[in-house]
């Protein structure tokens, strides 16, 4: 779909998966290669708060639903957003990350010596290098999905 085909403003600007192929299946690879090794329920909180960071919309709405399709929580889902407000909701690990990612997805300040050690102190570093990955792949897409204007609303988790 061309701009001048869309109905709205804010409608999809054109399929990258179609524009380029050969960099959408790098990226597939790229992101089951980031998740290997990482806890499921971790991984979609790390990709709904980058997304919610970026403003992601398709990205929120398929890692919200993938996060439900595997269990997570609503309250956990729900308050991901104050998710450092909200004590006793999330592990000392999930809360590590979780600053991790947001140091990584709002890069200007850089990641501090504080942030990377309280992610260090909860990873071993093959599963530190693993959530790193996770995160610039996560802001990779988010930065397709926002640059094209991908359309939330159609993702279906697959079952499994």
């Amino acid at each position: 779909m061309t701009t001048s085909e869309s109905t709205s403003p804010h409608g999809p600007r054109m399929s990258f998966a179609h524009a380029a192929p050969a960099v959408y299946k790098a990226m597939i690879q790229l992101d089951a290669a980031a998740r290997q090794g990482l806890e499921p329920s971790l991984t979609e909180l790390v990709k709904i708060r980058a997304s919610q960071i970026n403003h992601c919309a398709f990205c929120i709405d398929m890692h919200i639903k993938d996060a439900r399709a595997a269990g997570e929580s609503e309250e956990r889902i729900y308050l991901l957003n104050a998710w450092e407000e909200a004590a006793g909701v999330y592990t000392e690990k999930e809360q590590a990350a979780l600053a991790l990612t947001e140091a990584v997805t709002v890069l200007p300040e850089g990641v501090s010596d504080e942030v990377y050690d309280r992610a260090a102190k909860h990873f071993e570093e093959q599963e530190l290098a693993q959530l790193i990955a996770l995160i610039f792949t996560i802001n990779a897409w988010n930065r397709i999905g926002v640059t094209t204007r991908k359309v939330p609303g159609s993702y279906k988790p697959t079952a499994g």
